[in-house]
């Protein structure tokens, strides 16, 4: 395979038409053979798979170039239509994403761009990044399960039990928490919060909560917006992990790989 299969391999995996502003291919190579997929690649991965001659390195989150900067923040408008499909009005949606859209546009201009790109390049070393292709099946996987557990009498207990019949919850250091709500409280209409680039922050599980969702599952959350969240006794917050749940939507992809005769070593990665 090339680069540009590989691509093009986890776009139609996702349904995707196009490559996100969060996925890129940074240095191009073909006759690809055996790649080391790591969620995280910078400088250190790039001189670990030129050492054990690997073809080229795969990584999950953005590497640099524009998918790890200027325009990363574009794909949070996902979290836009993610809101309208829960029957969010798209003004109300577009308010609840503005400012952290806004913030990750300004935080774009901090990030050291080319270092690991450039070293790529010295090293020819082909490279790239899928980004929110994977979060959207790892999405899909767990509304999924959760669709196939929940009926309107569960508790948020029973959608925690239904996510952890995933190999990669099971088996992740980490355990899914329930950070606002209790077990045995009516989980209601259950939401996953995911495949946007990144967490949505206190101002979209407050619009879910207000229209009618019971339970919203984020991958991680920071502090300040849990407590915002507390403060509003709203309703229930599950959140999963963010290794296990990137790694729910990076196996399927792997898989294909491997069916592909590519042969994947993989680093923070946890395999199902």
């Amino acid at each position: 395979m090339d680069t540009e299969q590989i691509m093009n391999l986890a776009l139609k995996l996702a349904g995707f038409r196009k490559v996100p502003e969060d996925s890129a291919i940074y240095v191009s190579g073909k006759n690809i053979k055996k790649v080391l997929f790591s969620l995280d690649a910078g400088v250190p991965e790039l001189l670990l798979a030129r050492q054990l001659h690997f073809d080229a390195v795969i990584a999950h989150h953005p590497m640099g170039g524009t998918a790890g900067s200027l325009g990363f923040h574009s794909v949070f408008k996902r979290h836009i239509q993610q809101m309208m499909d829960a029957g969010i009005l798209k003004a109300e949606a577009e308010k609840a994403a503005s400012r952290k859209l806004r913030q990750l546009d300004v935080e774009g201009h901090t990030s050291n761009y080319g270092q690991a790109v450039d070293v790529a390049r010295l090293l020819k070393m082909p490279c790239m990044n899928v980004h929110t292709p994977l979060d959207e099946m790892g999405r899909r996987i767990m509304s999924e399960k959760i669709k196939g557990k929940i009926t309107k009498y569960s508790k948020v207990r029973d959608v925690v039990n239904a996510l952890n019949g995933l190999p990669e919850f099971k088996k992740a250091l980490t355990k899914i928490e329930i950070r606002l709500g209790k077990a045995d409280d009516h989980a209601g209409k259950v939401v996953v919060s995911h495949g946007a680039g990144t967490n949505g922050g206190y101002e979209i599980a407050k619009a879910y909560f207000e229209h009618g969702v019971g339970t919203v599952i984020f991958i991680h959350v920071i502090p300040g917006d849990l407590e915002k969240l507390r403060a509003e006794k709203m309703g229930n917050l599950v959140v999963t992990g963010h290794i296990a749940s990137d790694s729910v939507g990076i196996n399927p992809f792997i898989h294909a790989l491997e069916e592909a005769d590519v042969s994947v070593t993989t680093l923070g990665i946890i395999r199902d």
